[in-house]
């Protein structure tokens, strides 16, 4: 897998097949297939379907190709950084570490029960359930919740 790109990751993925459809819905594949490195804070199938009945469809939408983009590039941080990293970039700052997103909003990491746990702009939490997912490009943590910019 460590060949495989971001989207490619993904794609190869039962858990992330609602992801990988929303990111070919926005025109990110091209992104997320470049270079980076980046950090996918990767919404699970389940994170999906947790939002409102109708949202992941209304996103979907070709009308609804910016908003989808903002809320998928959310989840996007420049740079590669895995699990041990994150851990002790929190454990160094007090136990909260803030993240700058490719969308341009904050994600602050926490930690609980040993877990690094996002929160969003606007107070939403997501808890990363899957560590360290290689690719050539970055590395994606799954997490158990869709996180919202404000």
């Amino acid at each position: 897998m460590e060949n495989s790109n971001i989207v490619e990751v993904a794609a190869g993925n039962d858990a992330f097949t609602t992801l990988v459809a929303a990111v070919k819905a926005a025109d990110l594949v091209g992104t997320l297939s470049s270079e980076g490195p980046f950090t996918v804070l990767a919404p699970t199938n389940d994170a999906f379907n947790k939002l409102p009945e109708g949202t992941v469809e209304s996103l979907l939408k070709p009308e609804s190709k910016e908003k989808l983009a903002s809320v998928l590039t959310y989840h996007v941080v420049s740079g590669k950084f895995e699990a041990a990293a994150l851990i002790s970039a929190i454990t160094e700052n007090n136990g909260k570490f803030t993240v700058d997103t490719v969308q341009g909003g904050k994600i602050d990491l926490s930690l609980e029960d040993g877990k690094v746990i996002l929160t969003d702009g606007n107070g939403g939490k997501s808890t990363v359930v899957i560590t360290d997912v290689a690719a050539s490009n970055g590395v994606i943590h799954a997490i158990d919740s869709v996180v919202m910019p404000k």
